[in-house]
C-alpha cells in the first residue's frame, strides 16, 4: 500500500496558512476589497441577497425599488454609508432598517415617499446625515427626528410641504434645531396657494398664533362629535321624564279624590 500521510499537525498548519475565501458579492454588484458594494443603475427591483455581512458603503441608487420590507437588510454591523436615491421607494417599514445600527449616513433622497413612521429610523442610533430631500412629504412627525440622537444633518428640501396648523410641530423642532438643517432657504410651503413658496423658516410664532389658541387634535374632536349629540338626547329625555313626573304630582295635589277607593252607600 503506497499511500502518504501526512502528520496531524502538518495539516492544521496548511489549513490555518490558507488564504480566508473571499466575501460573497451579490452578482448584480461590484464589490471591492474595501468593503463598498456598488449595486446603482442595475434596475434592481428589491434589495440584492448576499450581502457580506463586513461591508461598509452599499449603493442602490437609481434603481426601482418601491418598498423596503421588514429586515430588508442582513445584519450588516460595519456598514456605515446606506446610498437609496432616484428609486421608487415610496414605503418604508417600521423594521426594514434593523441591523444597520453603525450607520451614519443614509440618502433617500428623490423618491415617493409620502410619510415616515417614528420607529423607522430607531435602529439607526449612530446616524449623522439624513437625506430625505425630493420626497412627496407634505409633513413630518417631530418624533421621527428625534429618534436620531446623533443627527448633524438634514436635507428636506424640495418636498411639497402644507403649511397648515399640522406643521406647527415639525417647524418647532426645526427652529430649535437650525444648525442640524441644511439648504433652509429651499424648505418651500406648496400648500395653501398663498403661501406657495413661502419658506417654512422664516415663520415667527406669531404666524400659528391661531394654531396654538384654536387647534384640537384629531382625539378631541371625535369626542366632541360623540358627546355633543349623546348629551343633547339625554337632557331632551330628561326634561321629558322630569315634566311627565311633575304632572303627575299636580294632578295628585288637585283631586286626591281620582286616587281615593269610592265609599259605598247604604240605604235607609
Amino acid at each position: 500500500m503506497g499511500c502518504w500521510r501526512v502528520p496531524s499537525t502538518v495539516l492544521v498548519c496548511l489549513l490555518l496558512l490558507r488564504p480566508p475565501p473571499s466575501a460573497a458579492c451579490p452578482t448584480a454588484c461590484h464589490c471591492s476589497s474595501s468593503g463598498e458594494v456598488d449595486c446603482s443603475s442595475r434596475a434592481l427591483r428589491e434589495v440584492p441577497q448576499g450581502l457580506a455581512t463586513n461591508i461598509s458603503s452599499l449603493w442602490l441608487g437609481y434603481n426601482f425599488i418601491t418598498m423596503l420590507g421588514p429586515r430588508s437588510f442582513p445584519a450588516l454591523p460595519g456598514l456605515l454609508l446606506l446610498s437609496l436615491p432616484s428609486n421608487h421607494l415610496g414605503l418604508i417599514h417600521p423594521q426594514a432598517l434593523v441591523g444597520l445600527g453603525a450607520l451614519q449616513e443614509l440618502d433617500l433622497s428623490n423618491n415617493y415617499l409620502t410619510v415616515l413612521s417614528p420607529e423607522t429610523f430607531l435602529p439607526l442610533t449612530s446616524l449623522t446625515t439624513l437625506n430625505l430631500g425630493s420626497n412627496r412629504l407634505e409633513d413630518l412627525e417631530p418624533e421621527v427626528l428625534q429618534s436620531l440622537p446623533q443627527l448633524q444633518a438634514l436635507l428636506l428640501q424640495d418636498n411639497p410641504w402644507v403649511c397648515s396648523c399640522d406643521i406647527l410641530p415639525l417647524w418647532r423642532w426645526l427652529s430649535h434645531n437650525r444648525e442640524k438643517v441644511q439648504e433652509k432657504a429651499l424648505l418651500l410651503c406648496r400648500l395653501p396657494e398663498q403661501l406657495n413658496k413661502y419658506p417654512i423658516m422664516a415663520f415667527g410664532n406669531e404666524s400659528f398664533r391661531q394654531c396654538q389658541e384654536t387647534s384640537l387634535s384629531a382625539q378631541q374632536y371625535l369626542f366632541f362629535l360623540t358627546v355633543g349629540p349623546f348629551s343633547f338626547l339625554a337632557s331632551i329625555f330628561f326634561c321629558t321624564f322630569m315634566g311627565f313626573i311633575s304632572v303627575v304630582y299636580h294632578n295628585m295635589r288637585r283631586e286626591p279624590h281620582f286616587w281615593r277607593r269610592p265609599h259605598i252607600c247604604k240605604g235607609h
